[in-house]
């Protein structure tokens, strides 16, 4: 070991002075320097490794020369405060604390954690019983080393909640799959049970309002503001009302069959027939109609509310405003040029029990329970050919296009029957209309921004407060700029509304088969084809990567 006399505290006691001459003391090593600062008074000072290593270096290099003969001078450790480090995130959501303990100076306290706080701006989200945990393992650290924790927590903003509409009546298309139940237990297919009807101050939809949601923060204290939860609108139809004292509430003011509309409801006059034939003539009807017999050949049934068929419809024209139900089935023919002799239109959903030779197209869903021959098919929804458990549901044939999926137990036919079905055709506008919103973002943000400048601008208050025409001018721009903060929220809120749709667009709208796809199946989903050259066992299809993927994970 080195003589210890050559190494001593300098006159402040915060040094470790190492006084060496080359030629009496050397050659030195590292391991020699450091075996020196392992004395007691010197052991909790920090080693400057550089100068250490820069001592050994200078002084073997002098041993043997004329200058190895004078005293060299190096200060090889110093006294060091503990340290406290604050790692802010890069969303200003959390903050870490790293306490070392000191090299033979002052440890932390507390009022030193507190200033280092203030100075880094961490004000909100702080866990008292962290950083007490954090002084308290300091006790127990040798020199340098340190302990961690995350110390500040910010909180997240609650984006508010939407708007929903709970309807409390049923609707004529829900009885479909709802047949009534005989004395003896057996189920009546044919009786689908009395007419659903309401009479005045019947309560038929109750608006849960949308929520603003609750404001976050971040732990330098920025409030983190939510998104309020979308409204959407409520109206009342022909025949309802809201409630004077609750206009979240839509009642029924006269007697009839209650319809679903777009933003609320309306309730009908019903009109009942018991066949629609040439004797009884074409109908024409405003509000529901309900036919206990049979649509027959070249007839047309329209109207401004639903339309239920107990029986059969056979190369008619059926045209509503609301749901169209068939309670048995929708039967036609192929006439020239692939045209189909029955046409059924609806502004809601479909539903029918069996379907051949026909063109479907609805606003809302289209159900077949059993099943879809030969027809066209086309929702902006979704097209479901199945029963209630799974069990039977043909679509053999034809064209089906559903916007947003398309189940069916068995989707073509052993023998090679083409059926070709379209869903998740609308990815692209979907895209365009982001597009749109984000451009009107921009500008409205922009918008926002000059005035703000204009604002900033203005000479002190009390120049221009008596002046009603600058009064009314600014008056103006407050109000512009509060309402574009009102369209700039609405708008980023469908923009993120529909990106979600879009991201997972592929996932949701896609294709079911819960028992077969059978071969020369032409599956389109968005831009993706394929068609089956084999049978298919139960499976989803999906478009993934712009192909035709086939999951048979959920078999059962």
């Amino acid at each position: 070991m080195l003589d210890p006399g050559l190494i001593e505290l300098s006159s402040d006691g915060n040094l470790a002075e190492f006084k060496v001459i080359p030629n009496t003391h050397g050659p030195l090593t590292v391991d020699a320097i450091t075996e020196l600062l392992s004395l007691p008074e010197l052991c909790q000072l920090f080693p400057r490794q550089n100068v250490i290593d820069k001592a050994v270096i200078q002084v073997n290099q002098l041993i043997g020369q004329d200058d190895g003969q004078y005293e060299q001078f190096f200060e090889i450790a110093e006294r060091r405060d503990g340290e406290i480090t604050l790692t802010i995130a890069e969303d200003n959501m959390s903050a870490e604390m790293s306490l070392s303990a000191p090299w033979g100076g002052k440890a932390v306290t507390l009022p030193d954690i507190l200033k280092a706080l203030k100075a880094n701006g961490i004000a909100l989200g702080l866990s008292k019983l962290k950083i007490q945990s954090l002084l308290k393992q300091l006790e127990t650290l040798e020199p340098g080393q340190t302990s961690s924790d995350t110390i500040a927590h910010g909180k997240p903003a609650i984006n508010g909640t939407n708007a929903f509409i709970d309807r409390k009546v049923p609707l004529a298309r829900e009885r479909l799959l709802q047949p009534q139940e005989r004395a003896d237990g057996t189920v009546d297919m044919r009786n689908l049970g009395e007419i659903i009807m309401v009479k005045p101050n019947d309560t038929l939809m109750v608006k849960i309002p949308a929520t603003e949601g609750v404001q976050g923060y971040d732990v330098k204290g920025s409030a983190l503001l939510p998104v309020p939860g979308k409204d959407i609108k409520m109206t009342a139809g022909t025949g309802t009302a809201l409630l004077d004292s609750d206009a979240n509430t839509l009642i029924a003011t006269v007697s009839g069959q209650p319809v679903e509309t777009k933003t609320g409801m309306q309730v009908d006059d019903v009109l009942q027939i018991k066949d629609v034939d040439v004797g009884y003539g074409n109908v024409d009807f405003k509000g529901s109609i309900l036919i206990t017999g049979d649509v027959h050949e070249g007839m047309v049934v329209k109207t401004t509310g639903d339309i239920t068929v107990m029986g059969f419809v056979d190369s008619a024209h059926l045209i509503a405003d609301g749901d169209i139900t068939v309670s048995k089935g929708v039967i036609g023919r192929q006439l020239k040029d692939d045209q189909l002799s029955t046409t059924l239109e609806a502004k809601g959903q479909i539903s029918a029990q069996f379907v051949q030779y026909s063109n479907l197209k609805a606003e809302g869903d289209i159900l077949v329970t059993k099943q879809l021959l030969h027809s066209h098919s086309d929702t902006n929804t979704t097209l479901t050919v199945s029963d209630a458990n799974g069990r039977r549901g043909d679509l053999v044939g034809g064209i089906a296009k559903a916007a947003k999926g398309i189940k069916a137990v068995i989707i073509g036919a052993t023998a090679g029957t083409k059926t070709d079905i379209y869903c998740a055709m609308h990815h692209g506008e979907l895209k365009e209309t982001m597009k749109q919103l984000d451009q009107s973002v921009k500008l409205m943000v922009v918008a926002k921004l000059n005035i703000e400048a204009s604002l900033n601008k203005l000479p002190p208050k009390s120049e221009w407060q008596d002046d009603e025409l600058m009064v009314e001018q600014v008056k103006g721009m407050l109000e512009e700029k509060r309402r574009i903060n009102t369209e700039r929220s609405r708008e980023e809120l469908e923009f993120n509304t529909i990106k979600q749709e879009v991201d997972d667009y592929y996932q949701h709208y896609r294709i079911e088969a819960c028992k077969h796809i059978f071969a020369n199946v032409e599956i389109h989903i968005g831009p993706a084809f394929n068609r089956t050259q084999r049978e298919h066992g139960p499976c989803m299809v999906f478009n993934e990567g712009q192909e035709i993927s086939f999951d048979y994970s959920n078999r059962k």
